[in-house]
């Protein structure tokens, strides 16, 4: 195994400085995020938005992703921002207010995350709202600088559990393995996780550990394997020997390798003819129905895994309100895939925005300040059952881990049966009481 690598953390070690600290060192950036905010690079990636109408009751929101990159893309979450707005518009916006979108590419790139920031302040934007960036370092320090809140990120990096101007709407990864694991203690006996070799990597076997230990089960066998790698022949091998070293025990193998998980399944497909036996989970992100088509469907090596995800399977009912938007404004738009998870997160955050804004009187300007200050005085949003009511504090249950801002953590338990993505049991496995029993930092 050659040299650490030092990459881009999706998500960095859990802090145990008071949120307080935080807020404390954004007032000390808000100087030099302000003076940065003056000007905007060319280049930032940035498309014409959608406007209802012109005028002083425009409301001027952004969503950024990174698109048509070699890593990872989300063209779906700024495309049903777009639709969302086109159907809030056509009906006289909220409240007689009309939203303008505006949309940055990041192209997954810490200084155009950052361009994207600086242009959220130029343009006088009252939120970013259903976003995806994994470089919260850079656009962090530029919204907290202008006020700017940030609602309803992906949950990809740690900063959106800590910023005091972060108002997520899922519990990220974090509560995506705690509650693997904890549906994996029952059914397997080792537990193999594949995790990059990275500083990030680290965090992992830590947060799937507090779901097996929740559930009565040793801790995993932590397997590295390069990020970055074409293929994954040897650690398949390695991660289905270590899997069946038990001949009495079943055991179990998660990738947990982002962007190249359905690279280590399409090696793992192959060596696995030899392991019949073994099982697979992972979480959502990773895995959706269409990398689950693409591999082979039924015949594929994702039958049987348990995939654990933020929302309700994209079959449900409580989906039917998105589907009707995207039928109406975005019916011929490739590019959204409800049952991708950042096009829910979208429609969720989305979701959130619009209740703030009914929230705010009549009178009284939406502004970032005016959503900032709604959304900290307590406002309970409720998003038709496709999370629990959301309501963000100064610091709530999982501050004592350094997830102060981390108010959801439910996540559904989804098993592939026949090639189709379907729930592996009703409602929502809340994991605030495993993640309180991590200990990772």
């Amino acid at each position: 195994m050659t040299g650490r690598r030092r990459t881009r953390s999706t998500f960095l070690p859990i802090i145990t400085r008071s949120a307080l600290a935080r807020s404390t060192r954004a007032g000390v950036r808000a100087m030099a995020a302000m003076v940065a905010c003056t000007s905007l690079a060319a280049g930032c990636g940035v498309v014409p938005g959608v406007t209802g109408g012109a005028g002083d009751d425009t409301i001027t929101v952004m969503t950024w992703a990174p698109l048509e990159t070699g890593a990872t893309n989300k063209p779906g979450m700024p495309a049903l921002a777009l639709a969302y707005a086109r159907h809030v518009n056509a009906q006289g916006g909220i409240d007689g207010r009309k939203i303008k979108v505006l949309i940055c590419n990041d192209h997954n790139d810490s200084v155009d995350a950052a361009k994207c920031a600086r242009r959220a302040v130029k343009e006088d934007v009252v939120a970013v709202v259903g976003s995806y960036s994994q470089y919260a370092d850079s656009f962090f320090p530029v919204l907290e600088g202008a006020g700017i809140p940030y609602i309803g990120g992906y949950g990809v990096t740690n900063d959106e559990f800590t910023s005091p101007l972060s108002y997520p709407v899922n519990g990220g990864q974090p509560a995506l393995l705690a509650g693997l694991g904890k549906e994996l203690a029952a059914g397997c006996g080792p537990v193999v996780l594949v995790r990059p070799d990275t500083i990030a990597g680290d965090e992992l076997p830590t947060l799937i550990n507090s779901g097996l230990k929740a559930g009565g089960h040793e801790n995993t066998d932590d397997l590295h394997a390069a990020e970055d790698a074409t293929e994954y022949s040897a650690r398949s091998e390695e991660a289905l020997e270590r899997a069946t070293a038990d001949p009495a025990e079943r055991g179990c193998v998660v990738p947990a390798l982002g962007d190249r998980t359905s690279t280590f399944m399409d090696s793992f497909r192959r060596a696995r003819l030899d392991y019949p036996e073994v099982r697979t989970g992972t979480v959502l992100g990773s895995v959706d129905q269409t990398v689950i088509d693409a591999s082979g469907g039924r015949s594929g090596p994702y039958e049987g895994a348990y995939i654990t995800g933020w929302y309700p399977v994209e079959t449900d009912e409580r989906w039917d309100g998105m589907k009707r938007v995207i039928r109406e404004q975005a019916f011929a738009d490739t590019r959204i895939d409800p049952a991708d998870a950042g096009v829910q997160t979208t429609w969720i955050a989305y979701t959130v925005f619009r209740a703030v804004v009914e929230a705010i009187d009549d009178g009284e300007e939406v502004t970032a300040s005016t959503v900032r200050r709604t959304l900290d005085d307590g406002i309970e949003v409720s998003t038709g059952g496709l999370t629990p009511t959301l309501r963000w504090r100064f610091q709530d249950r999982l501050a004592s881990v350094g997830f102060p801002r981390l108010v959801n953590a439910d996540v559904t338990l989804q098993v592939v049966r026949d090639g189709r993505l379907v729930a592996a049991r009703e409602g929502f496995v809340d994991v605030t009481r495993t993640l309180e029993g991590a200990e990772v930092g």
